[in-house]
């Protein structure tokens, strides 16, 4: 079982983007970590809390809705350990 586990904390692309109002996000965990998964405007504002606590080794996927916040571009940035990954999303309403 080990083998199917990935060797490396991954942030992937969300899907689809851009998006209008839902995406997914999908990261991967070779190890159980305490994550964090936040979405930041261009400002540097954080405007939502997609996880924060431990996570299972594994793949995980998350439903991010921004029906409540502007068209633009967001960052999305995973905190899994000490590891920080950011990917940019775009929001077209």
């Amino acid at each position: 079982p080990t083998q199917d586990l990935p060797a490396f904390v991954t942030l992937h692309q969300n899907y689809p983007n851009p998006f209008n109002p839902t995406t997914q996000i999908n990261f991967t965990l070779p190890a159980a970590a305490d994550v964090v998964l936040s979405v930041y405007n261009l400002q540097g504002q954080r405007v939502a809390v997609l996880t924060d606590g431990a996570r299972q080794a594994g793949t995980h996927q998350i439903t991010f809705d921004a029906s409540h916040l502007a068209s633009g571009i967001y960052l999305y940035r995973l905190q899994a350990g000490s590891q920080v990954m950011t990917k940019k999303m775009t929001l077209i309403k």
